[in-house]
């Protein structure tokens, strides 16, 4: 009798093939699996490092315990159920601190000797005889969009990222994936999600890449898809100048700092709660599935390592990402100059198109020259607030103003700001669409062009219900 062949099965994505034998043992192990308490995996990892503890203990013999005590004493606090949030948003308002506070200055710099050099560029093509337009597309369009984005978003990155690497090789950085882990795996997320969140806060370009660390591709997408509600560097200038005109003037000068800080942390907060909400939405709709587990070993505490801060900080992160904002950037400030510069009638296509989008731009409570500076603004955030003076005063370049007075008077007095078109611009430039280099980035990483579209479209519809949620309900209890 000839022996029966046995049947043997390929799985998809791989080259091997699997006996029925095996296959059938990995079905048991996996319906075995699903049987299990939750907790089954802390338990088993708890027993190894007992049993590894208890080895140690008998073979290894040490008289400095100091380090360890002292990691256990900081621990009690950093990762207690108590003190571990209070903390963690502390340092979080202490890095904004310095980051705003530190970037002042050479940003003023940075932009005083780019736009010295923009006017040099000018007179040098106006002594050669160039058509105005071939100087100002050059010289007022591209290279003052470029100016701007770098004078912007250089010098805070090259704050923050250094701070952020000085947490992650001070070995603080993993305490905060312990304290909201939690939290993450309710939402259907994984607790390495708060890593890249952090670092999305620099750019979310960076926390997109930052995603790489979460093994579950299902997890690492929902991660990507929802880093954008952490504000990025691009989007600071928006919320500091709104905290600066609506919260900070409401309190005494002594406390108008801490309570704009305040407001930033708070917006922050907001970013984080909405992760999570939509992380456990898209983790029971569109990528469904369940959490999963993983052994966070928190390292010891250590002296970060300048050498691997520089590299990893300013050439692995700041200029990595500047490169590709800049890449970004050019196309916007030609687009920006050509809208100002262009008539048709008695009126620039800014003027046009800004009237257009009054309409939808009042729905959600903000007007059409918001929605315009946000469109320009794609390819980068940093320019919403000069696209937007530009647009009010009908510039032909943009521009911003020397003092916050001046801002307030123009935004308030002249253009009838109030505290709802506050409130929803600030909702808007946290729930909006991420910029062009993020969806790039976005699409680098996940080499998706569905996905990067959700990415792109899923928080502008959020903004936009939010917002418009918001204003509506605010004009039906107070009139207007």
């Amino acid at each position: 009798m000839r022996e029966q062949e046995s049947m043997s099965v390929k799985p998809e994505g791989t080259g091997q093939e699997i006996q029925p034998e095996t296959e059938a043992i990995l079905n048991r192990a996996e319906s075995l699996q699903r049987g299990l308490d939750v907790s089954f995996r802390d338990h088993v990892v708890e027993s190894i490092y007992q049993d590894a503890e208890s080895i140690s203990q008998r073979v290894i013999k040490t008289t400095d315990t100091q380090s360890y005590q002292l990691d256990q004493r900081i621990d009690r606090i950093v990762t207690s159920r108590l003190w571990g949030l209070p903390v963690m948003a502390g340092i979080l308002a202490i890095v904004f601190w310095v980051t705003i506070e530190g970037a002042n200055v050479p940003s003023a710099m940075l932009a005083d000797a780019m736009f010295w050099f923009e006017d040099l560029g000018s007179g040098f093509f106006e002594s050669l005889g160039l058509p105005w337009w071939i100087t100002g597309f050059v010289w007022h369009g591209v290279y003052r969009g470029l100016a701007w984005v770098i004078s912007v978003m250089l010098p805070p990155m090259a704050i923050f990222f250094p701070i952020f690497t000085i947490l992650e090789d001070l070995g603080y950085l993993p305490r905060v994936a312990f304290n909201v882990d939690a939290l993450f795996k309710k939402s259907g997320a994984h607790g390495k999600q708060a890593l890249s969140m952090t670092m999305g806060l620099g750019c979310n370009a960076a926390g997109v890449v930052a995603c790489r660390v979460i093994d579950s591709p299902r997890e690492r997408l929902i991660a990507i898809l929802t880093n954008n509600f952490m504000p990025c560097n691009g989007r600071w200038p928006t919320l500091i100048m709104l905290a600066s005109i609506f919260v900070a003037a409401a309190f005494p000068p002594v406390l108008a700092a801490a309570a704009a800080a305040t407001s930033l942390v708070l917006i922050v907060i907001i970013g984080g709660l909405i992760t999570l909400l939509v992380s456990s939405v898209l983790s029971r709709t569109v990528l469904q599935g369940e959490a999963s587990s993983f052994t966070l070993e928190l390292p010891p505490y250590r002296r970060p390592n300048i050498l691997r801060v520089f590299y990893t900080s300013i050439i692995d992160r700041t200029l990595f990402v500047l490169w590709r904002a800049i890449v970004m950037a050019i196309p916007a400030g030609a687009l920006i100059w050509i809208l100002s510069n262009v008539t048709v009638g008695d009126s620039s296509l800014t003027t046009i198109i800004s009237g257009w989008l009054d309409a939808p731009g009042h729905a959600i409570g903000l007007d059409g020259v918001i929605l315009l500076a946000y469109i320009i603004a794609i390819p980068a955030n940093e320019i919403v607030v000069p696209t937007i003076l530009m647009a009010y005063t009908q510039a032909d370049k943009m521009f911003e103003l020397d003092s916050m007075s001046e801002l307030q008077d123009l935004l308030v007095g002249q253009e009838g700001w109030t505290l709802l078109t506050a409130v929803c611009l600030m909702l808007f430039s946290l729930l909006h669409n991420p910029c062009s280099t993020t969806i790039w980035t976005i699409y680098q990483e996940t080499k998706s062009i569905k996905w990067s579209a959700v990415s792109g479209l899923m928080p502008l519809a959020i903004g936009i219900i939010v917002c418009f949620a918001v204003a509506q309900i605010t004009r039906a209890i107070v009139g207007g």
